[in-house]
């Protein structure tokens, strides 16, 4: 059990270690204000479609008057290696890459291009496809809330971090 001066030395030494929270200030900080002129560009297929809509989710919404633009490339790929000795799949991998890139809304500054990567693993039932279907599916959806995250993270970093985005933003 921690003594309450055990605590309080504790919360004095992590005072003094220069650690803030990124969103500090909530929505009026440099990371939300940035993150909220940021257009998601639209991204195909139906995996882009969920990606898409989880980084709006992540980034504040739609934007109206974006200033700078996510371009994102996703690679999901499926892959079995779990194998019975009749050669049949009894797990799979699914895999989603992403390669983002945060650029100026007109398109002569890349500001960041960077890459994330998430996967899931999938039991195969011999004796029913739908479920198969399903966990694959399911996995998908997973893996792009994830891929949010990590990109969304990596966002609001950047926003803390680099002046431009900051100085972009507008005084509340």
């Amino acid at each position: 059990m921690i003594t309450r001066s055990a605590l309080l030395l504790l919360t004095l030494l992590l005072a003094g270690c220069g650690l803030q929270p990124v969103y500090q200030g909530g929505a009026n900080s440099a990371a939300a204000q940035a993150m909220a002129s940021i257009e998601v560009a639209p991204i195909p297929d139906r995996a882009g479609f969920l990606m898409r809509s989880a980084l709006q989710d992540r980034l504040g919404g739609k934007v109206s008057n974006a200033r700078y633009r996510l371009e994102v490339e996703l690679d999901d790929d499926i892959e079995g290696f779990g194998i019975r000795g009749d050669d049949s799949i009894t797990r799979e991998r699914r895999t989603l890459r992403a390669r983002y890139r945060l650029v100026s809304a007109d398109g002569t500054r890349t500001l960041l291009d960077a890459t994330a990567r998430s996967d899931a693993g999938i039991d195969v039932v011999r004796s029913s496809d739908f479920s198969v279907i399903a966990a694959e599916n399911s996995a998908l959806e997973r893996l792009a809330l994830d891929l949010a995250e990590q990109i969304g993270t990596r966002l609001a970093l950047l926003a803390r971090t680099t002046p431009e985005l900051q100085a972009a933003q507008p005084t509340p």
